[in-house]
């Protein structure tokens, strides 16, 4: 797929020399897989070694992950206040 695409570019640039349109038409490809890649979390970082869309999608599980046990552990707290005290009624 990315030969295709490489061989795609080249045609539209050697086209550019014909009319400018086609350098443009190439310059947007360019540019929309460019941006695709790094939506889909294929961008690498300078270094190579990890990847930023892997670093998103662990931030964003991450925030998930905190949202519901705050969500999940204020039920669960109030649900064992309640189910203490009813515990203490019934002691009575």
């Amino acid at each position: 797929m990315l030969v295709l695409l490489l061989i795609l570019i080249a045609v539209l640039f050697g086209f550019g020399f014909l009319d400018r349109i086609w350098w443009v038409a190439a310059a947007v490809l360019v540019y929309a897989v460019t941006h695709h890649g790094r939506d889909r979390g294929g961008g690498r970082s300078r270094s190579g070694s990890s990847d930023l869309g892997d670093y998103r999608d662990y931030h964003e599980r991450r925030n998930r992950q905190e949202r519901w046990d705050r969500r999940y552990s204020r039920q669960n707290r109030s649900r064992w206040r309640r189910e203490d005290r009813r515990d203490r009624e019934h002691r009575r």
